[in-house]
């Protein structure tokens, strides 16, 4: 399942293709906070319904100051609740897989200590990462990170789906074993403009 959470979807070049990439995958479905929740009144059961029947959840969204959007951020602290997502005999997440997806306006290089922004991007990553472990889910190792989506160019950005298509399929194909290399620590996978995905 793809949360997806862009409050301006319609202007979103990059993320709006990143999601038509993976959308007609078998299986997937697609839950679009903003178009399902305007006004920020979340259907809590309904959510927590939809996460009960996945075993693989996709948070896909833009990087805002440093973190998930604002209904995103809501949409955690309501339906990952106490006594249902944690907590005493909470185990309706235990196990599913959590994969974050998101997008930024500035360049992989401004992501550094000495940089604009101060610090490498792994740094953004642990208030994500742990909510999912914080849950009992098995955090997916590195997070898909798409950088200067603002400009990036045609090729960068075929590429990034294709790239991105892949990595779900293999995901919704094969098991996730919570003692790979694919579950643990803090890299990125990120995407220049117009040059090839490297890991950072």
């Amino acid at each position: 399942m793809i949360i997806y959470s862009h409050p301006y979807p319609s202007r979103s070049r990059a993320g709006r293709a990143l999601l038509e990439a993976v959308a007609d995958l078998p299986g997937l479905e697609v839950r679009s906070l903003y178009a399902l929740y305007p006004d920020f009144d979340i259907d809590v059961r309904a959510e927590q319904a939809a996460l009960e029947r996945s075993e693989l959840v996709i948070w896909q969204g833009p990087l805002y100051w440093y973190g998930v959007p604002a209904l995103l951020g809501a949409w955690f602290e309501k339906v990952l609740s106490n006594g249902w997502a944690y907590g005493e005999n909470a185990t309706a997440l235990r196990g599913k897989s959590a994969l974050w997806v998101t997008t930024t306006g500035a360049p992989a290089s401004d992501y550094r200590p000495g940089g604009i922004h101060g610090h490498a991007f792994e740094a953004f990553v642990p208030p994500v990462s742990q909510t999912a472990r914080f849950c009992g889910m098995n955090w997916i190792d590195p997070p898909v990170v798409l950088h200067g989506a603002h400009r990036i160019s045609v090729d960068g950005l075929h590429e990034a789906t294709r790239q991105y298509r892949q990595r779900v399929e293999g995901l919704l194909a094969g098991p996730r074993d919570p003692g790979s290399p694919h579950a643990t620590g803090h890299r990125t996978t990120s995407i220049e403009p117009g040059i090839e995905p490297r890991h950072e």
